[in-house]
């Protein structure tokens, strides 16, 4: 697949032009990956196969990485490195230290989640609990995706 876009650089698009292209290289490269994405069932329909079904679940787990750790914690109070190792058990996404914790601190300043210090076996740990501000946002995001997910008439405006 080529990907031919052209356009005349300035100082003023040249930043958006480089996004194009690296955004277009990527999905060459994801492409490339995955030559065979589908396949056809006994029954003649076109199926995923798992690698790419495994790329979309982590490319919706980046995009919304503040939504499923909200999900996480509304299951259960979590401290940090739990909440890592459970977005890499259940998504395959490893999450770093330095994206996690920044992270967790907006939105306990945004006031979705709180913590609390809680002492288990000598350690100390920062546990983090879903606020109802924070389940309503939950619940606000599922009620939109839901809502987009079931339009079939999308229509040219």
């Amino acid at each position: 697949m080529n990907y031919d876009i052209k356009v005349r650089a300035t100082k003023r698009n040249k930043k958006a032009y480089l996004s194009i292209a690296t955004h277009v290289k990527n999905l060459g490269n994801l492409n490339k990956q995955n030559s065979l994405i589908h396949h056809k069932a006994n029954s003649g329909r076109e199926i995923l196969t798992e690698t790419f079904r495994k790329q979309i679940v982590q490319r919706i787990t980046r995009n919304f990485l503040d939504i499923l750790i909200l999900r996480l914690i509304r299951m259960e109070p979590m401290w940090g490195y739990k909440i890592i190792k459970k977005t890499e058990a259940l998504f395959g996404i490893k999450l770093r230290h330095g994206a996690l914790y920044p992270l967790l601190n907006s939105m306990e300043a945004k006031g979705f989640i709180r913590s609390e210090k809680k002492s288990k076996g000598g350690r100390v740990r920062k546990v983090y609990e879903i606020t109802s501000k924070g389940i309503q946002l939950v619940d606000a995001y599922y009620d939109h995706l839901k809502e987009q997910l079931q339009r079939l008439d999308i229509k040219e405006a």
